[in-house]
């Protein structure tokens, strides 16, 4: 790896308001260490390090909207509250003090398992369905649906008062938001639901409209999309690049700056049937598709995929070579980094360094601690 020229990630780049030193992005990582939805010192403390280890924007863990039944895990970070909010208060001005730039991940949860914990009540989904044929929880009512809109966009217009540099919005892995676009858990027949993938993109839309007039023309707001999902690796929302125009292209029309395309290797291409086994990747095709700057992720400086590190396997650091061509093609404009970043704080200015020697594979003890 020593020979492999990495300034392809070290370009700046500018995103409406927001310039950013490099295109390494701290991918969203659920940590579950806040007491009581309320992040702490250890939490700010755990984002500097990032943040002095040069990521050129860091992604907080999902933190969820004000809802009763938002979250699945009772550690979970609130964004609302002023216990809450004031945590997040100081891990922004934590990052900003490193010299970082950072947004929050608003996340709904749905109706998608995590532990055995249940929240006080009752558990929201389009169709009352964690998974096809899966019952779970309520089926949202159109008046559920509005309060949920408004509370997106009150955290968003949060974040900004706080001092975060934008925003992303959760909208992958089988969650609410995703919930809404796979026909597999939104049965609905009203203007919510629908045979094709542009009507159930609706309520995604509304989301980022209303997040757009919160924060206003210049604050970028970004959102998380995935093909697949938790309860079924193997789904494809979009399985032509027409598909896939109409699932994103209503999302950017209604105001998204950057696509944060999820996939489990991002070396994999999308539409090999297309453009074959070196072709685009997901984030590559929601570049063209759509004109959005996009973000790639999957098994970055990993051997393996999302699903090791979780079922605690580790993973060993590999060789940026694919990620760097990848870049200088302008196949998409930043990297997510994840899993290799949790263990190793100064993994991205190590590859800047060319200290490639002392990179950190990861380690799933990793997982027990902010390290």
């Amino acid at each position: 790896m020593s020979s492999v020229d990495t300034s392809a990630l070290f370009q700046p780049l500018t995103l409406k308001n927001l310039q950013l030193k490099n295109r390494l992005v701290m991918a969203p990582m659920t940590r579950t260490f806040s007491p009581n939805g309320v992040p702490v010192e250890a939490n700010a403390a755990y984002y500097r390090r990032r943040a002095e280890g040069q990521v050129g924007l860091i992604l907080s863990e999902g933190t969820v909207v004000d809802r009763p039944a938002s979250r699945n895990d009772p550690n979970i970070p609130f964004f609302h509250g002023e216990a809450a909010l004031a945590g997040w208060k100081g891990v922004i001005d934590a990052v900003h003090a490193a010299g970082g730039r950072m947004g929050p991940q608003l996340w709904h949860t749905g109706s998608a398992l995590y532990t055995e914990w249940e929240p006080d009540s009752p558990v929201e989904s389009p169709s009352g369905l964690d998974a096809p044929d899966k019952p779970r929880g309520e089926a949202m009512t159109e008046e559920a649906i509005a309060d949920t809109v408004a509370a997106f966009a009150a955290a968003a217009a949060d974040a900004k008062r706080l001092g975060f540099d934008t925003v992303e919005i959760h909208g992958a892995h089988g969650y609410l938001i995703d919930q809404f676009f796979w026909s597999g858990t939104n049965r609905r027949t009203d203007g919510y639901g629908g045979a094709t993938l542009k009507e159930r993109s609706r309520f995604a839309s509304e989301i980022v409209a209303a997040t757009r007039k919160a924060v206003g023309p210049d604050f970028p707001i970004i959102m998380r999309v995935s093909q697949w999902k938790q309860q079924d690796l193997t789904v494809r929302l979009a399985p032509t690049p027409k598909e896939m125009t109409d699932w994103l292209l209503p999302l950017v029309e209604a105001g998204v700056d950057v696509l944060h395309c999820s996939q489990r290797r991002f070396w994999e291409p999308e539409f090999p049937e297309i453009d074959g086994e070196n072709g685009l990747n997901c984030a590559g095709w929601a570049k063209k598709l759509t004109g959005a700057t996009t973000i790639s992720v999957g098994s970055v400086g990993l051997d393996g995929d999302v699903l090791n590190a979780f079922a605690g396997k580790g993973s060993k650091a590999a060789s940026v070579q694919q990620l760097v061509e990848r870049m200088e093609r302008n196949e998409f404009d930043l990297i997510a980094v994840g899993r290799a970043l949790l263990g190793d704080p100064h993994w991205v200015s190590k590859i800047q360094s060319g200290d490639h020697k002392n990179l950190k594979g990861f380690d799933a003890a990793a997982l027990g601690a902010l390290v």
